[in-house]
């Protein structure tokens, strides 16, 4: 008879609370994104289906109280059965200097992956990027995550944890840079170290000197044959993904370095921020 329960400890109500963070998610699977998908398949490995089904079920009670996400950790908090609130905690080990510089060199050099980053897209490219550089981005197996709870369950992961875990797959879902700081660079670290490694590009510095007009390009008159032809077939323009949101309004301040400018002691693509974002706004939505 006790073969029946070793998956699971015996049912109990949790206290229900006021304020948590519930998940947006009222039924089937959490996580919208691929790159959310990915953590939560991760978790799903470990194949206790029972105390997966009860942490999606605290997850949206809203029985996880808060967390906080840093580099190569996610502490939280749980409220369960008994009074005081479990302590979770998922370690992931975060990416060395070496490794993070190695990934940082190979996503400067794609201009595409750069565009979508600093619009706050995650290029689904970005996972070939880590693994081509020895570092995989997402945990691959269960044994990669290390999971603890102060609940008295003795199975991993408890509900409490898999609770904490579904809400993180919808943070990833509304921010794709949570990720990434988990593995230890947060949006603005790994922006700014992109934008320095762009800039000691050959040709991308300050004293660049080539500009469009040095673009090598065949006469016109020998080009007039296929002048009105496109560049892809129409199978390969159907084929192309459709941007997924409309570009972030200051995308080019953010893809550009400031200019060597300061206004009331700002830098202008400060000042200029607020701005774009205003001009962009629907006068009549």
């Amino acid at each position: 008879m006790s073969g029946r329960w070793q998956d699971w400890p015996p049912p109990s109500r949790p206290i229900r609370v006021e304020g948590g963070i519930k998940a947006r998610s009222k039924r089937g699977a959490i996580g919208e994104q691929w790159w959310s998908r990915r953590f939560i398949d991760v978790l799903e490995s470990y194949g206790m289906s029972g105390r997966l089904a009860r942490g999606r079920a605290y997850a949206r009670a809203g029985q996880v109280l808060d967390f906080d996400l840093s580099q190569g950790k996610v502490t939280a908090r749980v409220q369960g059965s008994r009074p005081k609130p479990y302590q979770v905690r998922i370690g992931v080990l975060p990416l060395t200097t070496a490794q993070w510089r190695r990934v940082l060199g190979r996503l400067a050099e794609r201009a595409l992956f750069r565009a979508k980053l600093l619009a706050g897209e995650m290029p689904h490219e970005i996972e070939d990027v880590f693994a081509d550089c020895g570092t995989p981005l997402f945990p691959r197996l269960a044994s990669d995550l290390d999971m603890r709870c102060s609940c008295p369950d003795w199975g991993v992961p408890c509900k409490h944890l898999a609770a904490v875990c579904y809400v993180l797959a919808e943070e990833f879902d509304r921010d794709p840079f949570a990720m990434l700081a988990l593995r230890g660079k947060g949006r603005d670290e790994l922006l700014a170290a992109l934008r320095e490694i762009v800039g000691q590009l050959p040709g991308t510095g300050p004293d660049r000197r080539a500009g469009l007009e040095d673009v090598p390009a065949a006469p016109l008159a020998e080009s007039l044959d296929g002048f009105w032809s496109p560049r892809l077939s129409p199978a390969r323009l159907r084929a192309l993904a459709a941007p997924t949101a409309s570009p972030a309004p200051d995308l080019l301040l953010r893809m550009f370095p400031p200019p060597p400018i300061r206004v009331r002691g700002k830098d202008l693509a400060e000042v200029l921020g607020p701005a774009y974002q205003e001009l962009a706004v629907d006068p009549l939505a």
